[in-house]
């Protein structure tokens, strides 16, 4: 069973950038990161396959970069000039390494085999 920890979650103020890390336990293959406001339903923001393709939904696109150093088994989160409507609680999911790649559903928290417990982002105004 994979183990994934999230870490770098903060309160901060708007404009300002945070670095999200999810640790894995084993390596994994695709990997989402998710995020869930208060009160609304979990989102999908980005993902990145095994070979380091990666895609981000139109809300975070040119602010926020996925990445993952497989050496390491960490996925990262970049997330630069934050706006208060980026406050949630941010999930890392994956999948096995028998599903290397991402393809068109990564935005689908059924389909991740693998969760973390959450890392909080507060951004306010």
């Amino acid at each position: 069973q994979v183990q994934l920890v999230e870490s770098g979650g903060g309160s901060v103020q708007a404009g300002e950038s945070l670095r999200l890390s999810c640790a894995a336990s084993e390596s994994t293959g695709c990997m989402t990161w998710f995020r869930q406001p208060a009160g609304k339903e979990r989102e999908a923001v980005a993902a990145i396959s095994m070979g380091g393709s990666a895609g981000h939904v139109n809300s975070v696109r040119g602010r926020f970069i996925i990445s993952r150093d497989n050496a390491k088994n960490t996925l990262y989160l970049h997330m630069n000039t934050l706006k208060p409507e980026d406050t949630a609680m941010y999930y890392c999911a994956a999948k096995s390494t028998f599903q290397p790649g991402c393809g068109g559903d990564w935005e689908i928290p059924r389909l991740f085999s693998y969760w973390g417990h959450g890392t909080q982002v507060t951004v306010s105004s």
